[in-house]
C-alpha cells in the first residue's frame, strides 16, 4: 500500500527544489496524530471539501444575482476551475499540487451572498471593510465544526497563509500560494468574460481589440496563453509571474470588466436590491439576537461579529427566502365561500 511516508519521500524525490514539501510543513496550530495514508495537505483538502462552507458555495454568486439559466458560473464552479488552473501550473513547475488544490478549494469559503455586492453591503453597514479572504481564513480556524466541540479545521499553517493572501496587499509565503492567487484571476476574468457574453450584456467585438490580439479571441485560448506564460516566465525563479506583456493584455480585461460587466450593467441591475436585503437582515438580528442559530453565539460574545458571520455564512437563496419570511406579508386567505 502507499503510505503517506512513500508520498512524502516521493515528493522528495520528483518534485522541485522550491516545491513546498508536506514533511516541512510547519504543521497545525493544534497537534494531532498524523494520518498514515494521507499527507497534511491531502488532508487539509478533504477537510475543506466535506465542510458546509464548502457545500453552501454551490448556491453562492459569483458575477450574476439569481441568474435564469443552467450554465452561469457560481462561486462554487469558479472554486473548481481555480483549482483546475492551478494544478496544471503547479505540475508543470513541479510544485506541490496537494497544496495549491487546498489553497484553491478554500480560498473563497468566506464570500458572501450576492458576490461582491454582499461584501459592499456588509462593508456599509459595519463601517468597517469587509475581507472576504480574512473571512474565509475565519471560517475554517473557527466556524466549521469537525466533530462536538471542535472548532475550526485546525489546517496547516501553508493552507491557512494561502487562503488568507490570495487576494490583497501581502503575497503568499509559498510559490503554491502564489500559483492560486495569480489562477483565480485567471478563472475570474475569463469565465466573467463568458458569462457576459452568454447572457447578452458585451459582444465579442466589444473587447479590447489589444488584449484580444495578445490573448486570443475564444475563452479556451485565452486560458491557455495565460497558464503557458504563468508556467514559462515562473521556471525557476523565486517567486510566480507573469511576463510583462501578457500582465497588462490581462489588466486591460480586467478593466473592461469592471466598466462594462462589474458596475452599473443590465445583469447587476439586483445589486441595489440585494444590498438592501442585507442591510434589513443585519439590523433584523442585531435587534433580534435570539433569532440567530446558537452555534454563532456559543464562542462569539461581540453580537456584531456573529451577525456578520452568519450573514456572510448565507447563500443567495437562504438570504431571499429569510426576507421572504421576514419582511413579506403571509397572504391569508378567508376559506369561506
Amino acid at each position: 500500500m502507499f503510505s503517506c511516508q512513500d508520498q512524502m519521500e516521493w515528493e522528495k524525490e520528483k518534485l522541485s527544489s522550491r516545491a513546498c514539501l508536506s514533511s516541512a510543513s510547519k504543521g497545525r496550530a493544534k497537534t494531532e496524530s498524523d494520518c498514515d495514508i494521507r499527507t497534511i495537505f491531502q488532508h487539509d483538502r478533504d477537510r475543506i471539501i466535506h465542510s458546509k462552507a464548502f457545500r453552501r458555495l454551490k448556491h453562492k454568486t459569483q458575477v450574476f444575482i439569481a441568474p435564469e439559466g443552467d450554465h452561469y458560473r457560481t462561486r462554487l464552479t469558479h472554486t473548481l476551475e481555480v483549482a483546475q488552473i492551478a494544478r496544471t501550473v503547479a505540475r508543470a513547475l513541479q510544485l506541490n499540487e496537494d497544496l495549491v488544490e487546498a489553497i484553491a478549494l478554500g480560498h473563497d469559503l468566506g464570500h458572501t451572498p450576492f458576490g461582491h455586492a454582499g461584501e459592499a453591503a456588509l462593508t456599509e453597514i459595519t463601517g468597517q471593510e469587509f475581507h472576504h479572504n480574512q473571512q474565509s481564513l475565519r471560517v475554517v480556524d473557527l466556524l466549521e465544526k469537525r466533530s462536538a466541540g471542535q472548532r475550526g479545521l485546525n489546517l496547516s499553517q501553508e493552507v491557512r497563509d494561502g487562503i488568507l493572501n490570495h487576494t490583497g496587499p501581502n503575497k503568499p509565503a509559498t510559490l503554491e500560494g502564489q500559483i492560486v492567487r495569480l489562477a483565480d484571476r485567471v478563472a475570474y476574468i475569463n469565465h466573467d468574460i463568458d458569462d457576459a457574453l452568454r447572457a447578452g450584456l458585451i459582444t465579442n467585438s466589444d473587447l479590447p481589440e489589444e488584449a484580444i490580439q495578445v490573448l486570443g479571441e475564444t475563452h479556451s485560448t485565452r486560458i491557455d496563453i495565460m497558464v503557458r506564460d504563468l508556467i514559462n516566465s515562473s521556471y525557476q525563479t523565486a517567486e510566480i509571474r507573469r511576463s510583462d506583456k501578457i500582465k497588462a493584455a490581462t489588466a486591460q480585461l480586467r478593466k473592461f470588466l469592471f466598466d462594462n460587466v462589474y458596475i452599473g450593467s443590465a445583469g447587476k441591475s439586483e445589486e441595489s436590491k440585494a444590498k438592501r436585503l442585507l442591510k434589513l437582515l443585519y439590523e433584523l438580528f442585531l435587534n433580534n439576537i435570539e433569532l440567530i442559530p446558537d452555534e454563532y453565539l456559543e464562542f462569539e460574545k461581540n453580537y456584531q461579529q456573529a451577525v456578520i458571520d452568519y450573514i456572510a455564512g448565507m447563500t443567495d437563496r437562504y438570504a431571499i427566502n429569510l426576507g421572504r419570511e421576514y419582511f413579506l406579508p403571509t397572504p391569508w386567505f378567508d376559506k369561506k365561500i
